[in-house]
């Protein structure tokens, strides 16, 4: 066996034995090994897209959230804004 393959191996298996350290406890859910590194990249992509989306809207957010407060106080059944 050449020198490139014996590496290659060592270092695959390597891997193989670090991946099963990972773990990854959320209440109820619970994952170890590839899912584990699965879930957390995918929670950091997910993290970074609502990032960049909140950014880009930052200009127009105080406008919706006191419109979406306005929402919240006409569903409301005590606002007196329902009461005429």
């Amino acid at each position: 066996m050449n020198k490139r393959a014996a590496f290659a191996r060592a270092v695959f298996r390597g891997l193989a034995r670090w991946q099963k350290t990972f773990s990854l406890e959320v209440g109820p859910l619970r994952a170890t090994g590839i899912p584990a590194v699965l879930l957390g990249v995918s929670g950091i992509v997910l993290a970074s897209g609502v990032t960049a989306a909140l950014a880009k809207g930052a200009t127009r957010l105080p406008e919706t959230l006191s419109e979406a407060r306005g929402l919240a106080e006409a569903l409301n059944a005590r606002s007196p804004r329902l009461k005429a």
